[in-house]
Parts: C-alpha cells; sequence; structure tokens
C-alpha cells in the first residue's frame, strides 16, 4: 500500500509539472480571449477543466465540454486526482473543478485553499450521500459497528479507490479512529474499486467500500449504505464547483452560467447513464446535452 501510495504522488507531481509547463501560455490565451465572452461566434478562449475518474465527473465534465464547445470555448480536460486539482487552481494552472464535496469529505480542501482558490457560494446538487455499504446479501451487517466483530469476513480490508479522495481521507483518518476499526484501507480507483464489487457480487462474497450517492453503481447492483452513528460521513453532502481566482473576470458569462448550474437526482442519474451506456463519455454527453435543451437555457442566462 505504501509503494501504491509513493506511486500516486509521483504521479500527481509529474501532472503538476506538466500543467506548469503550460500554464502561462493557455492562461495567457484566456486572459486575452475571455473578455470577448459576449461574443456569439469565434474562439472564446480555452478553458482548463479538471477530470476525476468519477463516474459522476466524468459525466458532468464531457456535459460542459459539450455546451462551452457549442458556445465557442475550447475546453480541455485534465485527468487528475483531487489533491493535484486542489493544487492546481491555486496555482492558476487549472481553471476549474466542477466536484467539491462539502460539508464534510472535502473540507480539508477548503481549509487549505479557501484563501487561493474561488469555492460556489451554492451548490449545483444539494442531495449526496456518502458511507460504506455493502451488499444487501449481508444481511447482518448493517452499521459500521458491525464490522469489527466480523473482522475475519471481510479479511480486515475495506477496498478503497483514489487515495487522494476527501472520502477516502475521511474513511482513513477519521472513520477508521473513530470507530477504532482493525481494518486497513486499500487505496486504488474507482474503476479498480467499482470492479472489485462485481467480482465480489457475482460470486456473493463480503466486500465493504466506501461509495456515494448519486453514482451509478447503485442501479447495477444490490448495495446498502452501513449505519454511522457517530455520523463521521455527515448527513446530506452537497457537491459544489471551484474556481481559480481571477476566472469570474477572465470567463464573466461561463462563471454566472456556472452559478445557474443546478440537478437533480433524476437529471444526473440519466445523465450518467447515458455517458456510461456510450462507446465514447462525449457521445454520451452530447446526447443528453440534445435532449435536455430546455434545462440548459436555464443555465445558459446573465
Amino acid at each position: 500500500m505504501h509503494s501504491l501510495r509513493s506511486k500516486l504522488l509521483v504521479l500527481g507531481l509529474a501532472f503538476v509539472v506538466i500543467l506548469a509547463g503550460c500554464g502561462d501560455k493557455t492562461n495567457s490565451q484566456a486572459k486575452d480571449d475571455g473578455n470577448s465572452g459576449n461574443e456569439s461566434s469565434g474562439d472564446k478562449g480555452t478553458i482548463e477543466m479538471a477530470q476525476i475518474n468519477w463516474a459522476e465527473n466524468i459525466a458532468v465534465t464531457n456535459m460542459w465540454k459539450v455546451i462551452l464547445e457549442d458556445k465557442g470555448y475550447d475546453v480541455n480536460l485534465n485527468m487528475l486526482d483531487m489533491g493535484v486539482i486542489m493544487q492546481g487552481l491555486a496555482d492558476g494552472d487549472l481553471d476549474i473543478n466542477l466536484e467539491v464535496w462539502l460539508p464534510v469529505q472535502d473540507q480539508v480542501y477548503l481549509e487549505e485553499y479557501k484563501d487561493e482558490v474561488t469555492f460556489a457560494e451554492e451548490p449545483w446538487y444539494d442531495n449526496a450521500k456518502v458511507g460504506l455499504v455493502v451488499p444487501t446479501y449481508l444481511e447482518d451487517i448493517n452499521s459500521i459497528d458491525d464490522l469489527n466483530e466480523n473482522k475475519e469476513m471481510f479479511d480486515g480490508e475495506i477496498t478503497g479507490f483514489d487515495a487522494g479522495a476527501g472520502t477516502m481521507e475521511v474513511t482513513k483518518d477519521e472513520l477508521i479512529p473513530e470507530y477504532d476499526l482493525d481494518y486497513e484501507l486499500l487505496p486504488s480507483s474507482e474503476p479498480a474499486m467499482i470492479s472489485e464489487i462485481d467480482r465480489a457480487i457475482n460470486n456473493e462474497e463480503p466486500i465493504v467500500s466506501p461509495l456515494w450517492s448519486p453514482h451509478r453503481v447503485f442501479a447495477q447492483y444490490d448495495l446498502k449504505f452501513l449505519e454511522d452513528p457517530k455520523n463521521v460521513y455527515g448527513e446530506t453532502e452537497k457537491i459544489y464547483h471551484a474556481t481559480r481566482q481571477g476566472f469570474d473576470e477572465d470567463f464573466p458569462e461561463v462563471s454566472q452560467w456556472m452559478e445557474n448550474w443546478k440537478m437533480d437526482d433524476e437529471a444526473i442519474g440519466e445523465l450518467m447513464t447515458y455517458v456510461n451506456d456510450a462507446e465514447e463519455p462525449i457521445d454520451g454527453a452530447e446526447k443528453w446535452v440534445e435532449e435536455n435543451e430546455d434545462l440548459i437555457d436555464e443555465w445558459l442566462t446573465d
């Protein structure tokens, strides 16, 4: 596990170096072209958008790429982990991150970067949930309190995803100590974690993982959130966007659209399904955008 963390850190630093190398050019272009944000046609500048390898993030980043490029902007998607993304926003190498979970999961990033990054005041999604999940066929496992007495069943392992994710940090630094869990949290990636859940369920084996809703996995498998009597993960989470400082001046039109952006369970669920079912994520996003013009028009107002 320590070796994997080291590799992730090295990879993250490499991404920062790459972004830093092109950041001056990108942001100067954004500043030069962003002032033409009210033009109806032509190149309006390039937006460096963060992307995280999570199902809902893949969906909304591709959705906004389609919307913004239809309006004359160029959008580059940068696949990074959360820690690198927040540093990239602080350094000005990235323009926008569409996913910050508050008040609990990404609180550590809010505290660290509140003076260097602009966090949205209003969420675009306000009905999110985070917790440990197990398959529903584990009828006797219903609370986090049940885990220690069933340590052998789970081999003392919590199957996780990206090491830098806020939920992983909360699980490692707060949940495990608070419940005195004699478990090891295993980082990997979201796709790898979902593959492990799929394998376990197909063999009716036990597995416990940190997960969140909205997520398409709940439509694929019968999973249940474990009760969290100490409320470590919090109640309802809300999802916000964050931008580099000065983004609202360089891209005032886009900044306003982002403030107007709201999605409910039905909208985000359908978008995630379209993106997941398409051969390429952008194809699913294009289909969803075409079918939801009225909703999108509500966002694209001054």
